[in-house]
């Protein structure tokens, strides 16, 4: 067993000017170009789910009577929000990953092999919208449970980011292309950079 150090932490004195001179420093610059329309939806699903779930909890702890409502909107909310994010991770390959072969195997095979990643992902995510447009003629007459709204409003959110998905896949792989690497090949090329 390791002994903790018994040794009193050593403070340093700052003035007040000091202190009040860290705040001195130019806030960064914020760059709201990288950001895709797909992201600003996103977060604006996200702030009305927020607002759905404070109004249940208000209403339900507070006001002792909840509203049945908001919850199927919170939950529709949270499907959008878990889908079009998914668009923002495949524009910035952001999705988990597994390359450790990418590391030891030579330069030649890891190209092809993150060739075909990109191939087989522009496939799964034409495949996904094929059938979620099959799944929405199915079910094309539903209706919400609490309000009195069309499910298909849900449904084409779906629809819409795998659609986008399929879209961001392929440019993602031409950017692939034209680069010569992947994220897989190279990840630390892609630590700050944006697609």
């Amino acid at each position: 067993m390791k002994s903790m150090s018994t040794q009193p932490e050593i403070h340093t004195q700052v003035t007040p000017e000091e202190l009040a001179h860290t705040f001195d420093e130019a806030p960064a610059d914020v760059d709201l170009k990288i950001y895709a329309i797909e992201d600003w939806v996103t977060l604006a699903l996200f702030w009305a789910m927020t607002a759905c779930v404070f109004l249940q909890f208000f209403t339900r702890y507070v006001l002792n009577d909840s509203y049945a409502w908001t919850e199927e909107i919170a939950v529709n909310c949270l499907i959008g929000v878990v889908f079009l994010g998914s668009v923002a991770c495949v524009r910035m390959s952001r999705h988990i990953q597994v390359d450790v072969l990418y590391h030891y195997l030579p330069p030649k095979v890891t190209r092809v092999m993150a060739t075909l990643v990109d191939l087989i992902r522009i496939g799964f995510f034409a495949y996904g919208s094929w059938l979620m447009w099959r799944y929405m003629e199915i079910v094309a007459d539903e209706e919400m449970v609490t309000v009195q709204l069309p499910r298909n409003i849900v449904f084409y959110t779906v629809l819409a980011a795998f659609v986008l998905m399929f879209l961001r896949s392929i440019q993602v792989f031409v950017a692939n292309m034209r680069r010569g690497y992947s994220v897989l090949e190279r990840p630390e090329e892609f630590q700050h950079a944006e697609v």
